[in-house]
């Protein structure tokens, strides 16, 4: 395999930072793409190189493979690392770069395509001897069979799309008289979202915990973990906190989970990063729930508790060269969280969030890591996703962590749009967090109350009303504007190198 002197990052935002700045510890050459949005971002301003792919909207930029691979070939780039979202996750553009001879810094379209549809996936899973929760295998071809197949493992039941991801596709359903109706709902959802529109059935577990494993696999056979990462909160099924490790789960599990999760990666021949995620229901039986043939949004929590860099692991892999590290060199070492700073109002039930980034300042620190793709005096448009930094604090203890992150939410500053600051630092605060005893229903079970604070219902959850009002009457962060003396105008570095463009 070649030695890969420059990377074309195929992505934006904050993990196209967070490549880049692997690469240059590496001593690779950087190229990034931008669309019209994100001329002067900072992960074009990071790279070495640049190359303008298109228009704002994503289905005519970075979701553009032709664009993708033209850019490749213009800078003579070696390889494409594709972050995650956008393209990370499509076997034809891993295919495209394999026949362009372009090294893919990810898995085999093959690997891809066999755990992107969940149906196989779960057909593989079964093969492989990793827990199943009760429902089909194939996508639903009869509804009326889907239904009798309900009624035999019982309600309530998760309609899931087969090519899906991310919260779309899903409807649970608690009794038979709205099985149909909630089938063709998720069929049109799964066919907008996917252009695919199957789905199929699985039993819906009450009170759930959301565990996934990061796993590392190389060409020469090599797969291990890298230990968990509990995410069960979330709003509309997409994690808003992670923290690792688990709380929730004994150390027999997770021996057990690791096992499994080892085997479900080797069960597609598997190489590079890649995540398996399970469903653990409240007596911790764990079942199968999905691969992420890819980097996953949280997993700098992963490189806070062990040391390892993924990206330079997936850089490495991707060269052909074997893993550096045996499982019994992989040591747990303290507690992470991690935090996604979303431009999303809180408190109005986490609707995106707009407009021009007036003031952007991070926090830092012992124990500190924030990954950011914004600056200050940028605008923030629908175009994208809403995730604006992840904010990662480690400690010795879980409750050292979870207070350093108090203290570095309380010390963000943001302003001109709404962020969910608020309700990670009202997630800090929550005893059920606090203890480590919540699933994933936390958000409708603690955060609900806010509604009844604003229309000023007195049994409101202690202390949400003072958040809410404080949230309304200052920043994002509780820091009004006359106690902030940072000027509003974007740091020197970032004005620098954005006049070096013009």
């Amino acid at each position: 395999m070649p030695t890969i002197n420059r990377i074309l990052v195929a992505n934006r935002g904050e993990i196209a930072v967070r490549v880049i700045r692997t690469c240059k510890d590496l001593g690779i050459n950087t190229v990034a793409v931008y669309s019209d949005a994100d001329k002067f971002s900072p992960h074009v301003l990071l790279a070495d190189q640049s190359v303008h792919i298109g228009e704002a909207p994503s289905a005519k930029s970075y979701l553009v493979i032709d664009k993708i691979i033209q850019a490749a070939k213009l800078t003579a780039a070696d390889a494409i690392h594709p972050g995650y979202g956008f393209l990370s996750e499509n076997p034809v553009f891993s295919k495209r770069c394999a026949d362009e001879g372009i090294l893919f810094i990810g898995p085999s379209a093959s690997s891809i395509e066999a755990m992107g549809d969940k149906t196989k996936a779960r057909e593989l899973m079964s093969a492989a001897g990793v827990p199943l929760p009760p429902g089909t295998t194939e996508a639903l071809n009869d509804v009326d069979e889907a239904s009798q197949i309900a009624d035999s493992i019982g309600y309530p039941v998760m309609i899931k799309a087969a090519a899906g991801g991310g919260g779309k596709g899903m409807r649970i359903v608690r009794n038979p008289a709205d099985f149909a109706r909630n089938v063709s709902m998720a069929q049109s959802e799964a066919l907008s979202a996917f252009g695919d529109n199957r789905v199929y059935v699985e039993k819906y577990l009450e009170s759930p915990h959301h565990i996934e494993f990061q796993i590392l696999a190389d060409m020469h056979g090599n797969v291990i973990h890298l230990f968990d990462r509990e995410c069960s909160i979330q709003r509309r099924h997409q994690k808003v906190v992670e923290e690792a490790p688990s709380m929730f789960i004994t150390e027999k599990m997770r021996s057990e989970m690791a096992d499994a999760a080892v085997a479900a990666a080797r069960s597609c021949n598997y190489t590079g990063a890649g995540t398996i995620e399970f469903l653990v229901d409240k007596h911790r039986n764990f079942y199968f729930l999905e691969m992420n043939t890819r980097l996953q949004v949280e997993h700098p929590v992963t490189e806070m508790i062990t040391g390892v860099d993924l990206v330079a692991l997936q850089i490495m892999v991707a060269e052909g060269l074997p893993l550096p590290m045996a499982q019994e060199d992989i040591k747990r070492n303290g507690h992470a969280i991690e935090c996604r700073i979303c431009a999303e109002d809180s408190f109005e039930n986490f609707l995106p969030s707009t407009g021009h980034l007036k003031r952007y300042r991070i926090p830092s620190g012992p124990g500190v890591r924030v990954d950011s793709g914004v600056e200050e005096g940028q605008e923030v448009s629908i175009n994208y996703d809403p995730l604006l930094a992840k904010l990662v604090t480690w400690g010795s203890t879980r409750d050292q962590a979870r207070q350093r992150m108090k203290r570095a939410l309380s010390e963000y500053d943001v302003s001109g749009i709404k962020t969910t600051i608020p309700f990670c630092s009202f997630v800090m605060d929550e005893p059920s967090f606090a203890e480590g005893e919540y699933d994933t229903h936390f958000v409708q079970e603690y955060f609900e109350p806010v509604k009844a604070a604003l229309n000023g219902t007195i049994d409101a959850h202690a202390g949400i009303l003072g958040a809410v009002l404080l949230s309304k009457s200052t920043n994002t962060n509780g820091r009004t504007d006359t106690q902030s003396t940072s000027p509003n105008t974007p740091s020197a570095w970032w004005m620098n190198r954005r006049n070096m463009l013009l």
